[in-house]
């Protein structure tokens, strides 16, 4: 054979083995494609009947919405919500003091009966969190095996926290601490530092593990079911086919109510809040006129934001919140107490390790301890409890693509350390401060609270410039917190009240949002400390019937998951050991 005939020869065998690979590439590439498929029926076991069931349920469930002069709304959950929503408004506003007085009649009601039943629910959403994030469950993906995503880690947490944290952090911060040196015996230990551990507990895993709860349900309904994105498909596996009718109705009905009264909690603090800021900043009264055109002025930057949207204005006013709100404790951090502050915190954080259990459970029994806990830790608890319908969705909405698992620790473990930090750097100082001062904090705090953080910053440092700029930054972080709470909250229940839609009508969330403002209005038109009594009392009001529908959940979830996991595991074996037969009758590529 010729040199010439040689190398043709191999031209033409190279040719060929090129075509073979391109072919082998091709049939590759279809292959995956078919896993895809394969693996996204492995993750829904159902997928193929649902998908077929999904669209009649989103037909069935929006066919009852009115749709007339740009609504798109479910008649009974709007108008119950409206009408009972409009009565509480009008009661308080024509009779402040006798709706002060009946409210705070049902709240002494419930803490004196029901007190046990916050302490329970709270605990077992906690460890029924951390139960399923660490176990075979956890690795259940919300949307499917093949969904990723769709925001990156740093703006998933900036949501999740601006929607979950509220104005609370700035209002409870220093003022916490120092009104936590007398608590009752059961939560003592003989440590300088129980009044941090207390205050861990309440700003700590228990609050996320009630948001997480609700988030993962919904997100596994609504995405790996394709129920529709309302808390009745929660009750999907114990009432069946009765989500579609007026039991799902009420139960969104409640969702509302408690969302829109937990949010007017925050709006009511942070009006007064803000009011007091601007008293140290430019000598402006401290009054109720005052607070509520801050409501009103504050509310209109609210619905601009929520009518551009979850992908626009929300995330972005989100990820400035964080910026602003780091760069406040960042700059108190190093201005005040710094090696006080970090031993705190460490310290403080192993306290309330060791003494977890003890203070978890706690349950007063004794009539002085019961006002106590009523006050501080019941109120959280319902303040957490009826936000999870809020906070619950929002990280459902934006937690498509992540794991059980994911959502599950994600929501205690990183929320917790964050929120802690920066408690310890507000409260540390706080507490520090007034030692020095002899007091001096905790007198204005006996004043009134909402001016914690700022006669704070009158002892922080003696530079006038810096004193106002830090008040300054403060009042633009607690306004951006309002925003983020007010306009989210707004989404939440302008969906809730659609039947679930992903993309409420635009005059849906102006209402809404108004309806927030108007209540936190109708609150503060009562004054004084009768105004934050009766918002206290509304929350634990409005979070008892949701602290039931916690524990229906925690049942329903449990049922659904494990045997979502084991069709997962089933249909996964028999797949794999398909596609192995069909891989051993192929012949091998030469």
């Amino acid at each position: 054979m010729s040199i010439n005939e040689d190398s043709n020869s191999n031209y033409i065998n190279s040719e060929d083995y090129d075509q073979r690979q391109r072919n082998h590439n091709n049939a590759n590439e279809h292959m995956h494609e078919k896993l895809e498929i394969i693996d996204e029926v492995i993750a829904n076991p159902d997928l193929v009947q649902i998908g077929s069931e999904a669209k009649a349920a989103e037909e069935r469930m929006f066919s009852r919405n009115f749709t007339g002069f740009g609504l798109d709304m479910n008649v009974f959950v709007s108008l119950a919500s409206s009408i009972l929503v409009l009565g509480f408004i009008v009661f308080t506003i024509i009779w402040p003091d006798t709706a002060a007085s009946f409210f705070g009649g049902i709240n002494s009601f419930i803490n004196e009966h029901f007190s046990w039943l916050y302490v329970f629910t709270i605990n077992a959403a906690f460890f029924f969190l951390i139960v399923i994030g660490l176990s075979k469950l956890g690795r259940i993906r919300l949307g499917g095996y093949t969904a990723r995503p769709e925001y990156s880690n740093a703006a998933w947490y900036a949501m999740m926290f601006s929607a979950g944290i509220g104005i609370g952090i700035f209002f409870y911060g220093v003022a916490e601490p120092i009104l936590h040196q007398d608590i009752p015996e059961g939560l003592k230990s003989g440590s300088v530092l129980d009044n941090f551990k207390v205050m861990y507990m309440h700003w700590g895993g228990h609050a996320w593990a009630a948001y997480g709860l609700v988030a993962i349900g919904l997100g596994y309904f609504a995405y790996n079911k394709k129920l529709p994105f309302a808390p009745r498909s929660l009750f999907y596996p114990l009432i069946k086919e009765k989500i579609y009718g007026i039991l799902g109705d009420i139960i969104d009905t409640v969702a509302v109510l408690s969302v829109l009264f937990g949010l007017a909690t925050s709006l009511g603090l942070g009006a007064q809040q803000i009011n007091s800021g601007l008293s140290y900043l430019t000598g402006l009264p401290f009054d109720p006129i005052v607070q509520i055109i801050l409501i009103i002025s504050i509310t209109t930057f609210a619905t601009l934001s929520v009518v551009s949207g979850l992908n626009k204005g929300i995330k972005i006013l989100s990820e400035a919140n964080m910026v602003v709100s780091g760069l406040l404790l960042l700059g108190i951090l190093l201005i005040g107490p710094t090696v006080y502050i970090l031993s705190t915190y460490l310290s403080g954080m192993g306290l309330y390790l060791r003494d977890f259990f003890n203070i978890a459970m706690y349950t007063a029994v004794e009539p002085s301890e019961k006002a106590w806990q009523a006050g501080w830790t019941v109120f959280y608890w319902a303040w957490w409890i009826s936000w999870t319908p809020f906070v619950g969705t929002f990280i459902a909405r934006i937690s498509k693509g992540r794991t059980v698992r994911e959502v599950a620790l994600g929501a205690i473990v990183l929320p917790t350390i964050i929120i802690t930090s920066a408690m310890t750097i507000l409260g540390a100082a706080g507490v520090k401060l007034n030692d020095i001062y002899e007091g001096a904090i905790e007198k204005a705090i006996n004043q009134n609270m909402s001016t914690a953080i700022f006669e704070m910053f009158n002892y922080l440092t003696d530079s006038v410039l810096l004193r106002s700029l830090l008040s300054l930054v403060a009042i633009i972080a607690i306004v951006i917190f309002f925003v983020t709470s007010s306009d989210s909250g707004s989404f939440v229940v302008s969906s809730l009240t659609s039947s679930g839609r992903d993309e409420p009508p635009k005059v849906q969330r102006i209402f809404w949002a108004a309806m927030e403002g108007a209540i936190a209005l109708s609150v503060l038109l009562i004054g004084g400390e009768q105004a934050l009594t009766t918002i206290q009392s509304a929350v634990i009001i409005m979070g008892l019937p949701f602290a039931v529908i916690l524990i229906m959940i925690m049942i329903a979830l449990n049922k659904e998951l494990r045997e979502s996991y084991k069709k997962y595991t089933y249909n996964r074996t028999v797949t794999l050991k398909l596609m192995l037969e069909k891989i051993g009758k192929k012949p091998k590529l030469k």
